[in-house]
């Protein structure tokens, strides 16, 4: 979704009050904040490289004082992760309505070379530490994650940000259907979704198979 049609989605939908709108890092901009607080809404933003001021406010924070205050595990795509996150009130951040500033660390290792890599996150919010639990924080980040994880497969895999279908539900239709193809190789153990399907397309019956219809 480009920046300048972030406003119209939301417009669609009657109430926003209380709801907790989570977007990519593209979306991190402080009209989006504004909009969403006009709206009674709250946010949950990424900080990346296109809010150079933010992400060096965030950076600069007194991280090494701020108590752990949750960790999780998960296991997945062939390596381990562990999830450190870190929260703290702020009222002085660079971003419209910032109550919350949160520290993710990210410390994933490859269970093949064993090979293990560290990423930090930065995220501001508008909900207070009186509202979610940073658990609950650390799950909607994660949830954006996969919404984000599966539009790069079906960009990567499926060419959808190429596509010509531009009209009426043609669209959303199609998203669907790449949706369901993603969905049902994944059921049958596939891990490479190109080579899945490579291997379909050289026989009809296989994605007939593949949903149960063969």
């Amino acid at each position: 979704m480009e920046v300048t049609r972030f406003q119209p989605l939301p417009d669609a939908v009657t109430d926003l009050v209380g709801t907790v709108v989570t977007s990519d890092a593209l979306h991190t901009q402080r009209e989006h904040a504004a909009y969403l607080l006009d709206r009674k809404a709250h946010y949950i933003v990424i900080a990346k490289g296109n809010q150079k001021h933010l992400r060096h406010q965030l950076k600069s924070l007194p991280w090494k004082d701020i108590p752990l205050q949750d960790r999780t595990r998960g296991k997945g795509h062939g390596r381990s992760e562990i999830r450190r996150i870190k929260a703290c009130t702020v009222n002085n951040l660079l971003f419209p309505g910032a109550r919350q500033a949160i520290q993710i660390k990210r410390r994933r290792t490859d269970r093949k070379t064993g090979r293990t890599t560290i990423k930090t996150i930065y995220v501001v919010t508008s909900l207070t530490a009186e509202q979610p639990t940073p658990a609950r924080l650390a799950r909607l980040v994660r949830d954006q994650w996969g919404i984000e994880a599966l539009h790069h497969v079906r960009d990567t895999t499926f060419t959808e940000d190429a596509s010509q279908l531009r009209t009426g539900n043609a669209p959303r239709a199609m998203a669907t259907l790449r949706n369901l193809a993603i969905g049902a190789m994944k059921l049958t153990g596939v891990t490479n979704l190109a080579a899945g399907l490579r291997r379909n397309a050289r026989d009809s019956r296989r994605p007939l198979a593949l949903l149960g219809l063969g």
